[in-house]
């Protein structure tokens, strides 16, 4: 973090549309979670889906079972490191401070969740909301913001690119867990949206904190 003219993690362009869908998705979050809470069941909406996905040939379950690697420690972490030395290479360590933050925030975020809510799957397994979905929803916003700032897409434009990149994270890893029966889909849908909820807010606080950093070591030269 070197100074104010760093780019912004959070585009300006960006910042009202994705406050107004972090709000909306936080929205989404607390009402699944009250209707939810304490349950071991699925719902009519995860038993109708379940029902959709439920079968998936071999071919497709190793498929699932690469996507359901991405999500746990070994394959987060790896992805996590990639993401942030790409960053470090491009010279913007800003972004690679927002790749750990947004990540674990949204990661954290979901585990609080699931002991606040205590929805649980296959017996005490705690599942609302889904952390897998959470967090490569999470790392897809992350990169896909730094490509809008990259790319200098305006709001139309970059506001497509970051809601494209979420529901196609979601939608592949949601699926996963779906399939292998980790999660119910109002679990994934939970995941998704506590992703979409932290993401963006977090953007916004480290580019606070940067310009704050940036601003107090140039009072200190003078």
């Amino acid at each position: 973090m070197t100074g104010r003219s760093a780019p912004a993690v959070l585009p300006p362009s960006l910042r009202s549309w994705l406050g107004l869908i972090a709000a909306l998705a936080a929205l989404v979050v607390v009402v699944l979670g009250a209707l939810y809470a304490g349950d071991g069941k699925p719902g009519m909406v995860d038993v109708g889906i379940r029902a959709a996905v439920d079968g998936v040939r071999p071919s497709w379950r190793c498929v699932a079972l690469a996507m359901d690697f991405l999500g746990e420690p070994a394959g987060s972490a790896t992805l996590v490191v990639v993401t942030v030395t790409g960053c470090l290479l491009l010279r913007r360590p800003r972004a690679a401070v927002f790749a750990v933050a947004g990540v674990g925030v949204a990661v954290g975020t979901t585990t609080l969740l699931k002991h606040l809510v205590g929805r649980t799957i296959h017996g005490d397994n705690l599942s609302y909301p889904s952390g897998h979905t959470a967090f490569f929803t999470a790392l897809s916003l992350v990169v896909a913001l730094f490509a809008t700032g990259r790319l200098g897409l305006g709001r139309v434009a970059g506001t497509l690119l970051v809601l494209a990149a979420a529901l196609v994270a979601g939608a592949a890893m949601g699926w996963a867990q779906v399939a292998l029966g980790a999660h119910y889909p109002t679990d994934v849908l939970g995941g998704w949206c506590t992703a979409l909820a932290v993401t963006a807010a977090t953007g916004w606080l480290v580019d606070r904190v940067a310009d704050r950093v940036a601003d107090a070591d140039r009072q200190g030269r003078r």
